[in-house]
């Protein structure tokens, strides 16, 4: 195992910190290391500072990612620890998603002081979420709530809720229960009922193409079946515009080798929306995916997709 130090590079919030632990746990255990042998990098990423815009106004996913893929390229770490959200569907040349540890729950909880669920809430209530995904599925299945932009880590969203500032919000069930705070979770909504962000509930890890020594150290903390659903979730959003312009929901899950898929486009105010469901051979994963993504472009049609670029 390596002589030096293992440089694992992160975002700063509680719960980057988490997963990087947790990183770190998975690779202590598998190699018979110990803490010292890792140092846990934290770098701030241009979607931590801008915090008083929707991120699809100012660049997307990649706000949350660049500066950390910066310093994996110039050698500052030797891996990097990633929500699978939040990753963009194109990563910079040299380097590549090499490890995906086993997912947790795919749901989103809803979270409110008043309320026990979205269908509880009394019209004109407040739900407030950064995620345009979570912004127009509220709208569809409940147009006659208020929708409010609300940016933040999970401490500031749920100290925002405190005050008042809404009366609900929706995080992810699986970043909470990181976080030992699986306590604020007033209800976990189900996957029929909403549609899940790409990637959610899966940590990924980023490293160099060609670093032989990360990938082997690597492979022993890998999960197939979480790297197979993703492959497929991935390739459905990048054909379909990988960025945070577009509401997108999907979920893939294998069973008896087989890969079953859901996938979810919506206009931004929920009132127009197109699913679409595959399934297949696991093998085929990616394939599944952009697969469905050609089948619900055409299903939704050309002037759904400018009705979106045009908000």
């Amino acid at each position: 195992m390596p002589s030096q130090l293992v440089k694992i590079g992160t975002r700063g919030s509680k719960l980057a910190l988490a997963q990087a632990y947790e990183t770190r746990q998975r690779l202590m255990d598998a190699h018979d290391m110990c803490e010292d042998q890792f140092d846990i990098v934290v770098i701030k990423t241009t979607g931590d500072m801008i915090l008083d815009r929707p991120l699809s106004e100012v660049g997307g996913k990649g706000l949350f990612t660049k500066e950390i893929e910066e310093a994996l390229l110039d050698g500052r770490i030797d891996l990097a620890v990633h929500s699978s959200k939040d990753m963009p569907t194109v990563l910079p040349d040299g380097l590549e998603i090499s490890t995906f540890l086993p997912r947790e729950d795919v749901r989103d909880a809803f979270i409110s002081k008043k309320y026990k669920s979205l269908v509880e809430m009394p019209k004109g209530a407040v739900v407030g979420t950064s995620s345009l995904r979570r912004q127009a599925m509220v709208k569809k299945l409940r147009p006659d709530l208020e929708v409010i932009t609300y940016r933040g880590n999970v401490q500031t969203r749920l100290e925002k809720l405190e005050k008042g500032v809404a009366d609900a919000t929706l995080l992810a069930c699986a970043g909470l229960r990181r976080l030992d705070q699986g306590d604020v979770i007033t209800s976990a909504i189900e996957v029929e009922d909403f549609l899940p962000a790409v990637g959610q509930g899966a940590i990924c890890i980023e490293s160099r193409i060609g670093d032989e020594k990360t990938r082997t150290m690597l492979s022993a903390i890998h999960h197939d079946e979480t790297e197979k659903a993703l492959l497929c979730e991935r390739a459905f959003l990048g054909a379909l515009d990988g960025s945070c312009r577009t509401p997108i929901a999907g979920y893939a899950h294998l069973k008896d080798n087989q890969i079953h898929f859901v996938g979810l486009v919506l206009l931004p105010d929920g009132s127009e929306y197109h699913s679409i469901e595959k399934s297949g051979d696991v093998a085929d994963a990616a394939s599944l995916g952009l697969e469905a993504a050609h089948d619900i472009r055409e299903k939704a049609g050309k002037a759904f997709f400018d009705a979106i670029l045009s908000v």
